[in-house]
C-alpha cells in the first residue's frame, strides 16, 4: 500500500471519528475563533483609517508645509510665503488666471459626541474660494456653501453623524465664536468628512491669527509636481516642502496603522499561545483515546508518516473551522462600524472612519489559525507515530 493511500485511509478514519470527540474538538475551534476574531477586529482599525486617508489624497494635488513640519497642525506659513507659493510654476490656473489652490488654516474645536455627550475634538478648516475647483469630490448633500466674511460653515457627513449640534441651521459655539451650520457635505469617505469647513480669512480673523498652516494646489500635468518642487526649492525666501497629497496622507496614517498592527499582533500572539496549549491538550487527548487503534494500524503495516499526517490534518481542519467562525464574528459585529481616532494622533484633530474587514484580513486570520493548528498538532502527531506497538496492543 502506497504512503499516499495510507495517509488518505488513516485521515479518513480520523475525521469520521470527530463526532465522537465533539466536545474536545470544540476547544480548539473556540480558542482559534477567539484569536482570529480579535486579530481581525483590531487590524480593521488600521485598514479603515488607511482607506479614509487614501480617499482624501489625490495624485493631481500637492500640499505645501513648512519644511520642519510633518503635518498641517505643526506647520506655519506667512502670508508672503502663501502668495509666493500660489504664483509658483507647476500649479494649475483657472480661466480667470487664478491658481487652483487653497491656503488653509486649521483650528481644533470641541463638540459633544452623540453617543455619550462627552466633548470630542474636530478640525475647523479654513479654506480658500477655489474649494470647488480644487476638491471636486466634496459636494453638498444639504443646504448651501458658506459665504466669505460670515461665520458660516459646512459640516462633513461623518462629523454630523458622530457629533451633536451640527445639524443644518444649528448655531455652534467655539470659545467666543458662534458659527452657523449652513450646509452638510460628503467627500466620498475621506478624512475631510470628519471636518468643518469655513472661509479661511474668516477663520483667521475669529482666532486672531495671521498665518496659515498649509497650501494645497492642483498640479499641472504631467510634470507639475517636479516643476513646483524645483521652483520652491530655488526660492531663497521660502522654507517649505511640497508633497504629493497621496504621499502626505499615506504618511499620516502610517504611524497610527503601524501601532495598531503591533498591538494586534501582540494580543493575537498572547491569545495564540493559549490556543496552542488548548490544541495540544485536545490532540494529545485524541491520541491517547486512540492508542489501541493507532497501534493496530501500525501492526498491520501502516507507516508512522500516515499517522503523523492524519493528526496534523485533523488539527488544521479544526483550525480552519475556528478561523471561519472567528472571521464571521468579526465581520458581523465590527465591519462597517463607525469609530474615530483620538485627537492629534494623525496630525488631524480627529478622523471618523468605518472599520473595514476585507479579504486580506480574513486571509491573514486563516494563516494565523493554520499556524496555531500546526503547532498544536505537531507534537501529538509525533507522539502518535512513536507509540510502541507491542505495549499498546498489550493494553487491549
Amino acid at each position: 500500500m502506497s504512503i499516499l493511500t495510507q495517509i488518505v485511509a488513516v485521515t479518513d478514519m480520523n475525521l469520521r471519528s470527530l463526532p465522537q470527540r465533539l466536545s474536545t474538538s470544540l476547544v480548539i475551534v473556540i480558542g482559534i475563533a477567539g484569536v482570529v476574531a480579535v486579530l481581525i477586529s483590531v487590524l480593521s482599525l488600521s485598514t479603515g483609517l488607511a482607506h479614509a486617508l487614501t480617499e482624501t489624497g489625490r495624485a493631481d494635488r500637492a500640499i505645501v508645509l513648512h519644511n520642519q513640519s510633518t503635518n498641517e497642525v505643526g506647520s506655519n506659513l506667512s502670508r508672503d510665503a502663501v502668495v509666493t507659493i500660489l504664483d509658483a510654476p507647476g500649479t494649475e490656473h483657472g480661466a480667470d488666471g487664478k491658481a487652483v489652490a487653497s491656503a488653509e488654516m486649521l483650528a481644533s474645536v470641541n463638540i459633544p459626541r452623540r453617543d455619550n455627550g462627552q466633548l470630542g475634538t474636530l478640525t475647523l478648516r479654513g479654506v480658500g474660494p477655489q474649494l470647488a475647483a480644487l476638491r471636486p469630490e466634496i459636494h453638498l448633500t444639504q443646504g448651501r456653501m458658506f459665504r466669505s466674511g460670515l461665520r458660516e460653515l459646512i459640516a462633513g457627513r461623518a462629523a454630523t453623524e458622530r457629533f451633536s449640534g451640527l445639524d443644518l441651521g444649528n448655531r455652534v459655539l467655539f470659545g467666543d465664536n458662534a458659527w452657523v451650520v449652513v450646509g452638510v457635505f460628503d467627500s466620498g469617505g475621506g478624512a475631510h468628512d470628519s471636518e468643518l469647513l469655513a472661509d479661511a480669512d474668516t477663520v483667521l480673523s475669529a482666532y486672531q491669527r495671521s498665518t496659515y498652516n498649509s497650501v494645497t494646489v492642483r498640479l499641472q500635468q504631467p510634470d507639475g509636481f517636479q516643476t513646483l518642487r524645483t521652483a520652491l526649492a530655488k526660492d531663497p525666501t521660502l522654507t517649505v516642502k511640497p508633497q504629493r497629497e497621496t504621499e502626505y496622507y499615506e504618511a499620516q496614517s502610517q504611524s497610527f496603522a503601524s501601532f495598531l498592527t503591533l498591538v494586534a499582533r501582540i494580543i493575537g500572539a498572547i491569545m495564540a499561545v493559549g490556543a496552542v496549549f488548548a490544541a495540544l491538550n485536545t490532540m494529545y487527548s485524541a491520541v491517547r483515546t486512540r492508542t489501541v487503534e493507532i497501534a493496530t494500524l501500525r501492526a498491520i503495516g501502516f507507516g508512522p508518516a500516515a499517522v503523523v499526517v492524519s493528526v496534523i490534518v485533523e488539527a488544521l481542519l479544526l483550525a480552519l473551522v475556528g478561523a471561519a467562525v472567528g472571521a464571521l464574528l468579526a465581520w458581523l459585529f465590527f465591519d462597517g462600524n463607525t469609530v474615530s481616532t483620538i485627537g492629534g494622533g494623525t496630525g488631524l484633530a480627529q478622523v471618523v472612519f468605518h472599520l473595514r474587514i476585507g479579504l486580506s484580513l480574513i486571509t491573514l486570520g486563516i494563516i494565523w489559525a493554520c499556524a496555531v493548528g500546526l503547532l498544536g498538532g505537531l507534537l501529538p502527531a509525533i507522539r502518535a507515530a512513536r507509540l510502541p506497538v507491542a505495549t499498546a496492543l498489550r493494553a487491549m
